[in-house]
């Protein structure tokens, strides 16, 4: 039982850090295209969209 409970936390980590990982990679995107605004925007949602996949998985 302790360990499915240590399992779930890890995985509330991975999730948790989809935002900042799509963040950094928008910001990255974006400087290459020269569009820094436009490349967080899409980061920013595609870390949602990745940690919504996770917590979906995760169940």
């Amino acid at each position: 039982m302790a360990s499915q409970q240590d399992e779930s936390r890890n995985w509330s980590g991975a999730e948790g850090l989809a935002i900042p990982a799509g963040l950094f990679i928008g910001i990255g995107v974006g400087m290459v295209i020269g569009n820094v605004a436009a490349g967080v925007m899409l980061g920013l949602g595609a870390g949602f969209l990745v940690m919504m996949l996770v917590r979906m998985v995760a169940r």
